[in-house]
């Protein structure tokens, strides 16, 4: 990777997922025995920024999948399979991650993982520049510097609309699980909204490429990877998840145009009838779901034409 790549220029960018869930679990949560995610304070459903940056993660560590086949060849030259692999996944070699991060000012680290580059990475390594012998308290510790990247792309917290509400079922199999039983059954194990709109924002911050060598080809790639999130990641419990919208607002400068939330409250659904904001829904139809023409005109100025990435699949 070059200088010049390294130095390369893009603008800030403010995204929103709108998320329609179907009698489908988005993101179970483990203190809760998996029932979907959500706040005590109203019941309004959660998707974590850690459970949808794994299905784009996944997604692209699967360079044999149908995806990376298709996406990879809309760029020229065609995207090389070697510099867009993914570090944070289960079977990561650390001892490995560790000589990568130290060689060259971690430039084999950039070099090689997009998603060190686009989400930033949390690692415990030395520095370059640190003397090998550490104190003895911190070999007694066992302690290391922890070096901390921002990555230029940061998800926030998805959030629903309205209260959810959640069903539990009881499921069987025709096999017995346990010894000296002909069927098993796994008592409220299945366990689903309804129905929810959620809203999901995410960030592009250029102000911390240089510190990942993130660039425009990164960014462009997650762009054409969201749209299938859900689509080709579904499971057993998450069959019926899909983003209606996923709205990305290029700001006219590095540093950004106009206000983030300006962006955001502008294309976040609302219900149709107030009276029944605090009500969980049964359809997309009780819905008013913003379009690009619904942006206020004092926000259109001041940045690029709206794109809706899910129309550009």
């Amino acid at each position: 990777m070059s200088d010049s790549t390294k130095k390369e220029i893009f603008n800030r960018a403010t995204g929103l997922l709108v998320i329609e869930v179907i009698n489908s679990n988005p993101n179970g949560d483990p203190d809760r025995e998996s029932d979907p995610r959500y706040r005590d304070i109203d019941w309004r459903g959660e998707i974590s920024p850690v459970s949808f940056k794994r299905k784009l993660r996944d997604l692209i560590d699967d360079k044999s999948g149908p995806l990376w086949k298709e996406v990879s060849t809309k760029f020229s030259p065609v995207l090389d399979p070697d510099n867009f692999q993914i570090f944070e996944q289960r079977y990561r070699d650390r001892g490995l991650l560790t000589k990568e991060l130290r060689n060259e000012n971690g430039k084999i680290f950039k070099e090689k993982y997009w998603d060190g580059r686009i989400f930033g990475n949390t690692f415990l390594e030395k520095g370059e520049n640190e003397k090998e012998e550490t104190s003895k308290k911190e070999k007694k510790e066992g302690q290391q510097k922890i070096t901390i990247k921002t990555g230029v792309v940061q998800f926030g917290l998805g959030v629903s609309v309205s209260p959810i509400r959640i069903q539990r079922l009881t499921t069987t199999s025709k096999a017995g699980v346990e010894e000296g039983k002909e069927q098993g059954m796994a008592p409220l194990s299945y366990r689903i909204v309804e129905h929810a709109i959620y809203c999901l924002p995410y960030f592009i911050n250029p102000s911390a490429a240089g510190a990942t060598d993130c660039k425009k080809e990164d960014i462009e790639l997650l762009t054409k990877v969201i749209p299938y999130a859900y689509t080709q990641t579904a499971s057993y419990i998450r069959s019926q998840v899909e983003i209606l919208h996923a709205w990305y607002i290029e700001h006219n400068s590095p540093l950004g145009s106009c206000s983030d939330f300006g962006l955001i409250d502008a294309l976040t659904p609302r219900k149709k009838k107030k009276e029944d904001s605090e009500k969980p829904s049964l359809s997309r139809e009780e819905y008013i779901i913003p379009t690009d023409k619904d942006l206020p005109e004092e926000l259109r100025n001041k940045v690029m034409p709206i794109r809706d990435l899910m129309k550009e699949i």
